[in-house]
């Protein structure tokens, strides 16, 4: 299990993780999950909304519509960890952002599975997790995460 306590001495050890650069990184890393997680919830009042017209929407849409954004809340959770030194943490939010856009756009091409604007709209939804890997790709977070020898 992971501490964050200091020493009691007094003296405030630097971590990696604190440095400006690492700071930046994880403010844009918050700032992409969340808009990640905003767009998610948009996607689910749009199949709400499609639903409620008349539209035909199907369960797959239905699913991943509302456990998107509970997904969302599970990537914030684990970049906090990560941001507050966690490997761990760090490692679990790059791997998902490579694999989620991946996956998602994959599953949106085969055709039948949903129609043409919720494929569009879940490639939309998938912009900041791609900017996500790149963030946590980047120098300042391999810094601040050193991997070990």
């Amino acid at each position: 299990m992971e501490s964050n306590t200091h020493p009691t001495t007094g003296a405030t050890p630097h971590h990696t993780h604190q440095t400006p650069d690492a700071l930046r990184a994880f403010g844009m890393t918050m700032t992409s999950i969340k808009v990640y997680g905003a767009l998610c919830v948009v996607a689910l009042l749009a199949v709400a909304a499609a639903a409620g017209s008349g539209h035909t929407v199907n369960t797959f849409m239905w699913v991943r519509a509302a456990l998107l954004p509970v997904i969302a809340l599970l990537i914030h959770r684990m970049a906090t960890a990560a941001s507050r030194g966690s490997r761990r943490a760090f490692e679990r939010v790059g791997t998902l952002a490579v694999i989620m856009p991946i996956a998602i756009i994959g599953v949106d091409l085969i055709p039948g599975v949903c129609p043409p604007w919720y494929a569009a709209m879940q490639t939309v939804c998938m912009a900041p997790v791609v900017c996500l890997a790149f963030i946590t790709r980047g120098s300042a977070l391999r810094a601040a995460f050193p991997k070990a020898r």
